[in-house]
């Protein structure tokens, strides 16, 4: 399954995250815990990085799973009243449907702030900050994967009939690449010659320079 590589994992070492994770066009928000808060973010949304406001959000870092589960409790307690429907973009098949609220984010990022300061938690915000430090980490890997990536789409494009072709590992790739653009990192010098024309390719078609 592309789904399955379209990020390398992170290993947390027990290590679990209390995430915050504001949409960038609405007033509402999505509160969890994870042990991969990056794959968390993409089964939310395969564009987690345009669908989510990234320098609002935030997260919190703790050594056990136990006290993930407390913190996500004590918002989920403290914004019971705020609970709203997840976004209609957000698949069911993710488990992505509850513990969203709006209209809370100054309460629950200030009770972050002050649960953190209290336990001696460390606090990542802007998340932004720590993905990029995540994909620094990966970028050594990009290289072998994208390649991998594009001989699977030529693979499909010269011999899957044109009616039958998914494009899943097209999006997948373009999805990360894009992520990486995001993230404010050069992908050029990270990638396959070959994959870095394929990927201008693509941008200038999604821009109509075509």
């Amino acid at each position: 399954m592309i789904d399955e590589v379209a990020y390398p994992r992170f290993a947390s070492r027990g290590r679990t995250y209390v995430y915050v994770l504001p949409c960038r066009d609405e007033d509402i928000l999505k509160v969890g815990f994870s042990r991969d808060p990056l794959d968390r973010m993409r089964t939310l949304h395969p564009r987690f990085f345009e669908f989510f406001d990234l320098e609002r959000a935030l997260l919190i870092e703790t050594d056990h799973l136990r006290d993930a589960r407390r913190i996500e409790r004590l918002f989920i307690t403290t914004f019971v009243d705020y609970q709203a429907p997840a976004p209609l973009v957000v698949p069911r098949a993710a488990a992505g449907y509850t513990e969203w609220y709006r209209g809370i984010y100054p309460m629950v990022t200030a009770l972050a702030r002050q649960h953190c300061e209290q336990s001696a938690l460390t606090l990542h915000a802007p998340l932004a900050a720590w993905l990029r430090d995540r994909f620094d980490e990966w970028s050594d890997r990009l290289f072998d994967w994208s390649a991998r990536m594009l001989d699977m789409i030529e693979y499909e494009r010269f011999n899957v009939p044109s009616q039958q072709q998914t494009h899943r590992v097209d999006n997948a790739l373009c999805h990360v690449l894009d992520a990486y653009v995001a993230m404010g990192l050069s992908v050029q010098p990270l990638v396959p010659h070959a994959v870095w024309q394929w990927y201008r390719d693509q941008s200038a078609l999604a821009f109509g320079e075509y």
